[in-house]
Parts: C-alpha cells; sequence; structure tokens
C-alpha cells in the first residue's frame, strides 16, 4: 500500500485495520469517510466510543454487557431466573435473544476450552455458574456452546462440574449442523434448536 501523505491519516487507517475483519484498503475507505464528516459528526462518533469505554461493564451475575450493577436481562424480573443458559461469549447471547424463544437467564463463559488456544476451563467464567447453580433455585441449565470440538469438550467439563447439584442440564437439539457457529446460525433454526433442547448425555 502506498505512503500516505498524512501522518495523521496514516495514523488512523493504522487504527482501523486493528478491528477485525478491516483490511488496510477498507481501513483507508473509512478513514477517509470519516475525514470527510463534519466536525460536530466525527465528535459524536468518537464520544460514543469514550462512552462506551467509560460507562459499559460486566454484569458480576452473568457476565453480559452492563450498564448499571447488572445487565437488563439478569435484573429484569419478567425473566425466568430458574432457567440458565450457557453460552461462549456475548455474540451467542445475541444470536439466542433475537429468536425471542428464550426467557430464562443467561451465563457468558468467555470462551472455550481449547488447549491448542491454551484455553483452560481455569481461563473461563466457570467457576460462578457454579456459585450459581450450587446457591439453589436452578430448574435447568441449557449448554449452547458451538457444535465444535472446543464446545463439546466444553459441554462435557461443564456437565461433569453440575452433576454434583443434581440440576438437569440439557443441550440444544441438533438442528445446527455440528461443527457450526452458533453466532452464525438463523434465528429459526438457533430458535428451534432451543426449544427442542434435549438432556445432556455426558459423552
Amino acid at each position: 500500500m502506498q505512503q500516505l501523505p498524512s501522518r495523521l491519516l496514516d495514523n488512523v487507517v493504522n487504527e482501523f485495520n486493528k478491528l477485525p475483519g478491516i483490511g488496510k484498503k477498507t481501513a483507508l475507505r473509512l478513514t477517509l469517510f470519516m475525514l470527510n464528516q463534519s466536525v460536530e459528526d466525527a465528535k459524536m462518533f468518537t464520544s460514543a466510543i469514550d462512552q462506551m469505554k467509560n460507562e459499559v461493564r460486566i454484569c458480576p451475575q452473568c457476565h453480559n454487557i452492563a450498564e448499571n450493577d447488572l445487565c437488563e436481562i439478569c435484573s429484569n424480573p419478567k425473566r425466568d431466573a430458574s432457567l440458565i443458559c450457557v453460552v461462549e461469549t456475548i455474540r451467542e447471547l445475541i444470536a439466542i435473544e433475537n429468536t425471542g424463544q428464550y426467557r430464562g437467564l443467561y451465563h457468558v463463559l468467555g470462551g472455550r476450552i481449547s488447549p491448542m488456544d491454551g484455553i483452560g476451563p481455569q481461563n473461563l467464567n466457570i467457576s460462578t455458574l457454579e456459585q450459581r447453580v450450587a446457591a439453589g433455585g436452578i430448574a435447568e441449565v441449557i449448554l449452547a456452546t458451538s457444535t465444535t470440538i472446543e464446545g463439546d469438550t466444553t459441554n462435557f467439563y461443564l456437565f461433569r462440574r453440575l452433576s454434583a447439584y443434581n440440576v438437569p442440564v440439557s443441550t440444544l437439539a441438533r438442528g445446527i449442523s455440528v461443527g457450526d457457529e452458533i453466532e452464525y446460525a438463523d434465528e429459526i433454526t438457533l430458535g428451534r434448536s432451543l426449544l427442542n433442547r434435549v438432556p445432556y448425555q455426558g459423552k
């Protein structure tokens, strides 16, 4: 890529280039777009990012994004607090919420067990999940991890950890193809998989 005529432009391109899926050419297009915006629009853009970074926090109960002490889902009295749907990341939580088929609570692991990537159980939000189940009042834990080897490994580990509490553990029905990522499943398939979940076999 050619050297840009401005060091300041180059700095912004490099920052955009750090975003996932954004190459140098796309980063340049975004930079030129921002350059052509009014000062007020540019300030609104940067102000929104600043406000997000300063005010968004992580829910201490489920590890979802929150703006208050608890996230909107955990603090909603209309949600079924006896159900916990375990997901890998916030992206999967959003995907399941978009189906409109689930009215329980969530628990965000923050990833999945993957020895190849150096991610073990100690790197995930598993202890807080176990604490929630141990506290009682949970009728079912739904394992909604991706249908990959790493997702299945995570499911098996969670099933073993939770088996001492005599709480039913289920997993999504296999309307989602093996190897698929939850966040990329269409809403109809994901919704049906959630409604038709089956008891986890631990095998």
